[in-house]
């Protein structure tokens, strides 16, 4: 479903994100990124949607050249991917439907939107998307009045409702609490087992990756150094990964 072909990142100034990528992931995958602060995670997920653009190489979706798309087809390709942000990225002063519906832009012109004139059916969508992540009841809630974990169910409804093909998570929990990333990770792997939305979350916690991940990937420096099954990944794998001794009975807190 998305292909990483020999992809290259060098950001202005010299720095290198990432280096001669080569990567298939299926439709239907639950993928975790791993790897240190720099290593290229946000980056490599940020090429699916071409919100970073490789310095050479070819990103594909479903077959399409999201790299190389103009202006239209680029718009067309993101329509299919859903991305859930750290930091949230609502608009505390709205309610909780206006965030999930902005989910929805690309549906509805600009005035009706401006307006607040949303169909019955955009709504209805929305609603759906809140009904999966369990927090319908919040609909007419101000964003701000919320619980960052609840925040963050917002954001997974609002990419939620676009219906997404592919789901990205970039960091989701990394400001949360033990038991909230719990929460909203179950929700995630939810998504992609009930849906068959393809998932691709970056985490900092190795003991979520061992508890939700399906399949690894693991990045240092920017190369791939480890892609495969969650539950064979040994303890040499790690130090590859981390270049440090680790041990995956450690995998608690933050690497």
């Amino acid at each position: 479903m998305i292909k990483f072909e020999n992809v290259n990142v060098t950001y202005p100034g010299g720095v290198v994100a990432l280096k001669d990528i080569n990567l298939e992931i299926k439709e239907g995958d639950f993928i975790i990124i791993v790897g240190l602060s720099g290593a290229g995670k946000s980056t490599l997920l940020r090429t699916i949607n071409n919100l970073v653009k490789p310095s050479s190489g070819t990103v594909y979706l479903e077959g399409a050249d999201v790299t190389n798309a103009k202006k239209k087809e680029l718009k067309l390709i993101r329509s299919k991917i859903g991305m859930i942000f750290q930091t949230f990225n609502l608009v505390n002063r709205s309610t909780v439907l206006k965030n999930v519906l902005t989910g929805r832009l690309s549906n509805v012109s600009t005035i009706k939107s401006i307006l607040g004139l949303w169909p019955k059916d955009e709504k209805k969508l929305a609603f759906e998307a809140l009904n999966q992540v369990e927090i319908l009841e919040k609909a007419y809630v101000r964003a701000s009045n919320l619980s960052g974990g609840q925040q963050q169910r917002v954001g997974i409804a609002r990419a939620l409702s676009q219906k997404p093909k592919v789901m990205l998570a970039d960091e989701p929990v990394a400001s949360l609490d033990p038991i909230t990333s719990r929460v909203v990770m179950s929700y995630l792997k939810k998504i992609n087992t009930e849906l068959g939305i393809t998932t691709i979350v970056n985490l900092h916690f190795l003991d979520l990756a061992k508890e939700f991940g399906d399949r690894l990937i693991g990045l240092r420096d920017g190369k791939l150094v480890f892609d495969g099954n969650v539950n064979e990944v040994s303890d040499d794998d790690f130090e590859n990964i981390y270049g440090r001794s680790i041990k995956s009975s450690d995998l608690i807190g933050d690497d």
